[in-house]
C-alpha cells in the first residue's frame, strides 16, 4: 500500500525513482515473507483437543490422557467413547435414536497420524463403534466393515452383544411412528455426530467421529461420519477436519478433505472452515436453510477453527488447562 501510495503522489521520474522504489518494494515484500514464517512457525500450545459440539466430559478424558503424555489416537478413542456410553446422548453410541424399523445402527471411524484409518457402518449391538473402527486400522488389512461383518469381528474381539435401544429412545421412536413425518430438525440430536482432533505434545494428529446417525433414517443408511475424507480427514503436516450435520450434503463436498486442502493452500483452519460451508451454500438449488452443517478443523501450528450454517453450533476446546465450549460463527444470520 505504501508503494502505490507513493507512486500515486509522486511527480518526479527517472531511473533513481524506479530503482529506489523498486528496492523499497523488494524490502517491504520481505519482511512481510519474513513475518510470516514467524507466525507459521510459531510453536504451538500443546497438547490440545476439540470437539464437536458441548462436550466437556469427552474433551476432559482427551486432555486426561494427553497431560498424560498419550498419544493423540487414544485421546480421541477415549474421549469419543464417553459419549458413546452416555445414554443421554441420543445421536452417538448406546440410546441413540434408531432408525425407521427401531434398531440403533452405529456409524464410525479413526485416522492417525501416519494417514492409516478404519471404519464401521451400520453396526448393531456394539456400544464402542469407535474401538471396532481403531481394531479395523490396526490389525485388519481393510479400511472398512459393515453390518453383521462389523458386528461379527466385534464378538471375535471380545466385545458383548448389548441392546442400545434405550427406554427413553424407544419411547421417542413410538411417538414418532404415529406420523412417520421424516423432517431434519436443526440442531436437534436427530443428526448430530461427535467428532475428536487432538495434538499430542509430540506435535502428532489425530481424529475420529461417531453417531448413531439420523434419527428415523431409512433402513442401512450410512451418512458421512464414517467415510475418510467426508467425515474426517488427517494429514499430519497439514492439519484435520471433522464434520457434523446433515452427512449427505458433506459427502457431496467431501467436506474434511476440502478443508484440509485449503489449509494446505495457506488458509487458516477458521478460513478453511468458512469456505467448505460456503461451498454448500452456494451450490444451485441448496436447500441449505432447512439443514444443519458444521465443521471443525485444527492446524499443524496448534490454530483452530470452527463454522457452521446455522447459529448455535458449537466447539469445545481444551488447550492450555482450559476446558470451554465455544460458539460458532455462522451464515444464516437473520
Amino acid at each position: 500500500m505504501k508503494r502505490r501510495k507513493f507512486l500515486k503522489n509522486a511527480s518526479l521520474t527517472g531511473v533513481g525513482l524506479a530503482v529506489g522504489t523498486s528496492l523499497s518494494s523488494c524490502n517491504e515484500k520481505a519482511s512481510e515473507k519474513n513475518k510470516a514464517t514467524q507466525t507459521t512457525s510459531k510453536k504451538a500450545s500443546l497438547p490440545l483437543v476439540i470437539a464437536t459440539w458441548n462436550v466437556p466430559n469427552a474433551t476432559a478424558k482427551a486432555w486426561e490422557i494427553l497431560q498424560q503424555g498419550g498419544l493423540a489416537l487414544d485421546a480421541v478413542e477415549q474421549g469419543c467413547k464417553i459419549e458413546e456410553a452416555d445414554v443421554k446422548n441420543q445421536s452417538v453410541g448406546k440410546g441413540g435414536l434408531p432408525d425407521r424399523d427401531g434398531n440403533v445402527t452405529l456409524d464410525a471411524c479413526i485416522m492417525d497420524k501416519h494417514g492409516n484409518c478404519g471404519s464401521v457402518v451400520h453396526l448393531q449391538n456394539i456400544t464402542h463403534a469407535v474401538s471396532i473402527a481403531r481394531h479395523v486400522m490396526e490389525n485388519t488389512p481393510h479400511v472398512m466393515l459393515s453390518g453383521k461383518g462389523a458386528e461379527k469381528y466385534a464378538y471375535e474381539l471380545g466385545f458383548k452383544k448389548e441392546n442400545l435401544l434405550t427406554e427413553s429412545s424407544k419411547k421417542a421412536w413410538e411417538k414418532w411412528k404415529i406420523e412417520s413425518k421424516y423432517k431434519p430438525i436443526i440442531n436437534i440430536e436427530n443428526h448430530d455426530t461427535i467428532g475428536m482432533l487432538a495434538i499430542d505434545k509430540n506435535g502428532d494428529i489425530s481424529g475420529a467421529c461417531t453417531t448413531s446417525g439420523l434419527a428415523y433414517k431409512m433402513a442401512g443408511r450410512v451418512g458421512d461420519s464414517p467415510i475418510i475424507g467426508s467425515g474426517l480427514f488427517i494429514d499430519n503436516q497439514i492439519g484435520g477436519c471433522v464434520a457434523t450435520g446433515m452427512g449427505e450434503e458433506v459427502v457431496k463436498t467431501v467436506g474434511s478433505f476440502l478443508v484440509v486442502e485449503l489449509m494446505r493452500q495457506g488458509k487458516s483452519p477458521q478460513e478453511a472452515c468458512e469456505e467448505a460451508i460456503n461451498r454448500i451454500v452456494s451450490k444451485p438449488n441448496s436447500d441449505y436453510k432447512n439443514f444443519q452443517v458444521g465443521y471443525i478443523a485444527v492446524n499443524k501450528q496448534g490454530k483452530t477453527g470452527s463454522f457452521a450454517i446455522h447459529q448455535w453450533f458449537s466447539m469445545t476446546k481444551f488447550q492450555d488447562n482450559k476446558n470451554e465450549n465455544i460458539q460458532s460463527n455462522f451464515v444464516i444470520k437473520a
